[in-house]
């Protein structure tokens, strides 16, 4: 028998029971898929796939630059006292945009 090594890892336990149960769909073992990760490494010389910033559509990168000039106080933004008062306002704005 082959001698072997253990790597112990922590992970959440949500991802770790997804992650078996797509093994599991192909037949393999959360371990056999973290040997064949490992083996792939090292026949690519690195990291067997590309790592890189999620790309969005233009909309949400949009809404995305939005929200960050919002936090950062770079764009002011309406705020109110109470829920009632925020209704209010829209429906003023829905009255405005029927004219």
């Amino acid at each position: 028998m082959a001698k072997t090594a253990n790597i112990h890892i922590r992970i959440d336990p949500e991802t770790k029971s997804n992650a078996e149960e797509l093994f599991t769909t192909f037949g393999i073992t959360l371990s056999d898929a973290v040997i064949m990760f490992l083996r792939q490494s090292l026949l690519e010389g690195g990291l067997p796939f590309a790592v890189r910033q999620p790309r969005y559509n233009a909309e949400t990168e949009a809404a995305i630059r939005e929200s960050r000039d919002i936090m950062s106080g770079r764009v002011q933004t309406k705020s109110y006292a109470s829920l009632k008062e925020f209704y209010a306002d829209i429906d003023t704005e829905d009255e405005d945009d029927d004219i």
